[in-house]
């Protein structure tokens, strides 16, 4: 238990750091930074807990997304701000670079040294796990839109 513990906290530092750069590349004001590190911070190790427990990343992505999603829906309208500048920062640490990684390396090889079975199975499954991961990213964010502001008029 400790050990998830320090864990968590590990993970909730260094995830704090990406989400805090890029809403510093997209401007946010210094004095919503501190909610932009804690978003990532609290999604990154949410995200982190629920692989622990045993459900897919993929799922894990979904899950955490929608709930940063709809923190953010109640903290933006206390600070009035706009919601996708903190939950863009937010979910830019659970970005899958591994899996994109991993893909590119495979198809790489591929080319340079032919294809293999194995070579074959890692690039689809790297590749469709990122693209899984992604489609959770994007999907978790835009869940909370379409249940609290489906009855907004669009103008």
């Amino acid at each position: 238990m400790m050990q998830l513990l320090q864990a968590i906290v590990f993970d909730a530092f260094w995830s704090a750091i990406p989400a805090v750069g890029f809403a510093m590349i997209f401007a946010v004001p210094p004095r919503m930074l501190k909610y932009c590190a804690a978003g990532g911070a609290f999604a990154h190790s949410f995200r982190m807990l629920l692989i622990h427990f045993g459900i897919p990343i993929e799922w894990a992505t979904f899950i955490t997304t929608t709930l940063i999603g709809l923190i953010f829906v109640y903290i933006c309208r206390r600070l009035v701000a706009p919601r996708p500048v903190f939950t863009v920062a937010c979910i830019i640490p659970m970005i899958p670079g591994k899996f994109a990684f991993n893909t590119i390396i495979a198809i790489l090889t591929m080319n340079s040294s032919g294809v293999t079975e194995k070579l074959l199975q890692a690039g689809i499954e790297n590749g469709l796990k990122t693209l899984f991961i992604l489609f959770a990213l994007c999907f978790g964010l835009a869940v909370p839109s379409l249940f609290i502001y489906r009855n907004r008029p669009i103008v």
